[in-house]
Protein backbone atom coordinates (compact mmCIF):
# COMPACT_ATOMS: atom_id res chain seq x y z
CA UNK A 1 0.00 0.00 0.00
CA UNK A 2 1.23 3.55 -0.92
CA UNK A 3 2.20 5.97 1.50
CA UNK A 4 0.79 9.99 1.23
CA UNK A 5 -2.66 11.10 0.62
CA UNK A 6 -5.89 8.02 0.76
CA UNK A 7 -6.94 7.57 -3.30
CA UNK A 8 -3.81 8.45 -4.74
CA UNK A 9 -2.04 5.55 -6.27
CA UNK A 10 2.15 5.48 -5.89
CA UNK A 11 4.47 8.66 -6.03
CA UNK A 12 4.01 10.61 -8.23
CA UNK A 13 6.20 11.03 -11.76
CA UNK A 14 9.30 13.45 -11.65
CA UNK A 15 8.21 16.94 -13.20
CA UNK A 16 9.46 16.91 -16.74
CA UNK A 17 10.34 20.92 -17.92
CA UNK A 18 9.10 21.20 -21.53
CA UNK A 19 11.54 21.93 -24.37
CA UNK A 20 12.21 25.03 -26.20
CA UNK A 21 10.44 24.52 -29.83
CA UNK A 22 13.88 25.84 -31.20
CA UNK A 23 17.29 24.85 -30.75
CA UNK A 24 19.21 28.03 -28.61
CA UNK A 25 22.70 28.74 -28.36
CA UNK A 26 24.67 25.60 -27.65
CA UNK A 27 22.18 23.16 -28.32
CA UNK A 28 22.44 24.36 -32.64
CA UNK A 29 24.10 21.20 -34.06
CA UNK A 30 25.17 22.78 -37.32
CA UNK A 31 29.17 23.58 -37.84
CA UNK A 32 28.19 27.13 -39.76
CA UNK A 33 24.60 29.34 -39.84
CA UNK A 34 22.70 31.86 -41.83
CA UNK A 35 23.25 34.54 -39.04
CA UNK A 36 20.27 37.06 -39.16
CA UNK A 37 18.90 39.39 -36.58
CA UNK A 38 18.30 43.21 -36.03
CA UNK A 39 22.15 45.32 -35.52
CA UNK A 40 24.12 42.06 -37.41
CA UNK A 41 25.54 42.10 -40.80
CA UNK A 42 23.57 39.13 -42.43
CA UNK A 43 25.74 36.22 -43.58
CA UNK A 44 27.37 33.22 -43.38
CA UNK A 45 29.27 32.71 -39.94
CA UNK A 46 30.84 29.29 -38.27
CA UNK A 47 28.75 28.67 -35.35
CA UNK A 48 31.56 29.65 -33.02
CA UNK A 49 31.50 33.21 -34.32
CA UNK A 50 27.58 33.33 -34.48
CA UNK A 51 27.45 32.75 -30.81
CA UNK A 52 30.27 34.94 -29.75
CA UNK A 53 28.01 38.18 -31.93
CA UNK A 54 24.57 36.65 -30.03
CA UNK A 55 26.84 36.69 -26.34
CA UNK A 56 28.58 39.81 -27.00
CA UNK A 57 25.03 41.91 -27.77
CA UNK A 58 23.74 39.59 -24.77
CA UNK A 59 20.79 37.74 -26.67
CA UNK A 60 20.32 34.24 -27.70
CA UNK A 61 21.04 32.68 -30.71
CA UNK A 62 18.18 30.84 -32.18
CA UNK A 63 17.94 28.54 -34.48
CA UNK A 64 14.66 29.25 -37.10
CA UNK A 65 15.24 27.36 -39.88
CA UNK A 66 16.44 24.08 -39.07
CA UNK A 67 15.99 22.78 -42.48
CA UNK A 68 17.52 25.37 -44.67
CA UNK A 69 21.76 24.58 -46.24
CA UNK A 70 22.95 26.34 -43.51
CA UNK A 71 20.63 26.55 -40.99
CA UNK A 72 19.75 30.16 -40.40
CA UNK A 73 20.01 31.17 -37.15
CA UNK A 74 18.25 34.73 -35.70
CA UNK A 75 19.84 37.10 -33.11
CA UNK A 76 17.36 37.64 -30.58
CA UNK A 77 16.29 37.17 -26.97
CA UNK A 78 14.72 34.19 -27.03
CA UNK A 79 12.23 34.97 -24.23
CA UNK A 80 10.76 38.14 -26.20
CA UNK A 81 11.19 35.65 -29.29
CA UNK A 82 8.73 33.39 -28.17
CA UNK A 83 5.92 35.46 -27.40
CA UNK A 84 6.29 36.94 -30.67
CA UNK A 85 5.37 33.68 -32.20
CA UNK A 86 2.34 33.28 -29.70
CA UNK A 87 1.27 36.40 -30.42
CA UNK A 88 1.25 36.45 -33.89
CA UNK A 89 0.27 33.18 -33.68
CA UNK A 90 -3.44 34.20 -31.83
CA UNK A 91 -3.68 36.88 -34.56
CA UNK A 92 -4.05 34.36 -37.18
CA UNK A 93 -6.65 32.31 -35.22
CA UNK A 94 -8.44 35.41 -34.54
CA UNK A 95 -8.29 36.35 -37.98
CA UNK A 96 -9.52 32.96 -39.31
CA UNK A 97 -12.90 32.56 -40.54
CA UNK A 98 -14.78 29.77 -39.34
CA UNK A 99 -17.50 28.19 -41.18
CA UNK A 100 -20.69 27.82 -40.13
CA UNK A 101 -23.43 25.32 -41.34
CA UNK A 102 -26.92 25.39 -40.17
CA UNK A 103 -29.13 22.33 -41.17
CA UNK A 104 -32.28 22.02 -41.97
CA UNK A 105 -34.56 18.65 -41.43
CA UNK A 106 -37.08 17.14 -43.11
CA UNK A 107 -38.98 14.61 -43.23
CA UNK A 108 -39.54 12.05 -46.25
CA UNK A 109 -43.50 13.18 -46.44
CA UNK A 110 -42.64 17.21 -45.86
CA UNK A 111 -45.93 19.20 -47.08
CA UNK A 112 -45.81 21.98 -49.57
CA UNK A 113 -46.04 24.72 -46.82
CA UNK A 114 -43.42 23.44 -44.59
CA UNK A 115 -41.03 23.32 -47.65
CA UNK A 116 -41.78 26.90 -48.14
CA UNK A 117 -41.26 27.59 -44.29
CA UNK A 118 -37.52 26.10 -44.47
CA UNK A 119 -36.69 26.97 -47.73
CA UNK A 120 -37.11 30.96 -46.35
CA UNK A 121 -34.92 30.16 -43.48
CA UNK A 122 -32.31 28.46 -45.78
CA UNK A 123 -32.69 31.42 -48.22
CA UNK A 124 -31.76 34.08 -45.10
CA UNK A 125 -28.89 31.57 -43.96
CA UNK A 126 -27.12 31.71 -47.32
CA UNK A 127 -27.84 35.19 -47.42
CA UNK A 128 -25.81 35.98 -44.15
CA UNK A 129 -23.14 34.01 -45.73
CA UNK A 130 -23.62 30.55 -43.92
CA UNK A 131 -23.65 26.95 -45.45
CA UNK A 132 -26.60 24.72 -45.49
CA UNK A 133 -27.16 21.33 -45.14
CA UNK A 134 -30.60 19.72 -45.70
CA UNK A 135 -31.25 15.97 -45.02
CA UNK A 136 -34.09 13.99 -44.80
CA UNK A 137 -34.13 11.83 -41.87
CA UNK A 138 -35.94 8.67 -42.31
CA UNK A 139 -38.12 6.56 -39.53
CA UNK A 140 -38.63 3.18 -39.39
CA UNK A 141 -39.90 2.08 -42.65
CA UNK A 142 -39.86 5.05 -44.52
CA UNK A 143 -36.48 3.94 -45.70
CA UNK A 144 -38.26 2.58 -48.95
CA UNK A 145 -39.03 6.30 -49.67
CA UNK A 146 -36.01 6.75 -50.47
CA UNK A 147 -36.77 8.57 -54.38
CA UNK A 148 -38.80 10.91 -52.51
CA UNK A 149 -36.35 12.32 -50.31
CA UNK A 150 -34.19 12.77 -53.00
CA UNK A 151 -36.60 14.33 -55.03
CA UNK A 152 -37.40 16.45 -52.41
CA UNK A 153 -33.75 17.42 -51.69
CA UNK A 154 -33.13 18.54 -55.66
CA UNK A 155 -36.02 20.40 -55.20
CA UNK A 156 -34.62 22.42 -52.81
CA UNK A 157 -31.57 22.22 -54.74
CA UNK A 158 -33.44 23.76 -57.69
CA UNK A 159 -35.04 26.60 -55.47
CA UNK A 160 -32.14 28.04 -54.30
CA UNK A 161 -29.94 27.90 -57.18
CA UNK A 162 -30.19 31.42 -57.72
CA UNK A 163 -28.17 32.59 -54.10
CA UNK A 164 -26.39 29.04 -53.28
CA UNK A 165 -24.08 26.51 -54.97
CA UNK A 166 -25.03 22.62 -54.38
CA UNK A 167 -21.30 21.53 -52.90
CA UNK A 168 -23.00 17.65 -51.97
CA UNK A 169 -25.42 16.32 -54.15
CA UNK A 170 -27.89 13.86 -52.22
CA UNK A 171 -26.10 11.64 -50.43
CA UNK A 172 -27.35 8.48 -48.01
CA UNK A 173 -25.96 7.74 -45.18
CA UNK A 174 -27.48 5.57 -42.71
CA UNK A 175 -30.88 6.71 -41.70
CA UNK A 176 -30.43 10.17 -43.66
CA UNK A 177 -29.72 11.61 -46.97
CA UNK A 178 -27.75 14.86 -47.48
CA UNK A 179 -27.17 17.86 -49.74
CA UNK A 180 -25.06 20.94 -49.33
CA UNK A 181 -25.34 24.56 -50.34
CA UNK A 182 -23.29 26.81 -50.05
CA UNK A 183 -23.78 30.39 -50.71
CA UNK A 184 -22.18 32.03 -54.09
CA UNK A 185 -21.07 35.01 -52.86
CA UNK A 186 -20.49 34.89 -49.20
CA UNK A 187 -20.16 38.08 -47.41
CA UNK A 188 -16.84 39.12 -46.10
Amino acid sequence: MALGKPGMRGPRPPFKKKEPDHRINQHIKATEVRLVGENVEQGVYPIRQALAIADELELDLVEISPNAVPPVCKVVDYSKFVYEQKKKLKEIKANAKQTVIKEIRFGPNTNEHDFDFKLKHAIKFLESGEKVRAYVHFKGRAIVYKDRGEILLLKFAQALEEIGKVELLPKLEGKRMFITVAPKNPKK
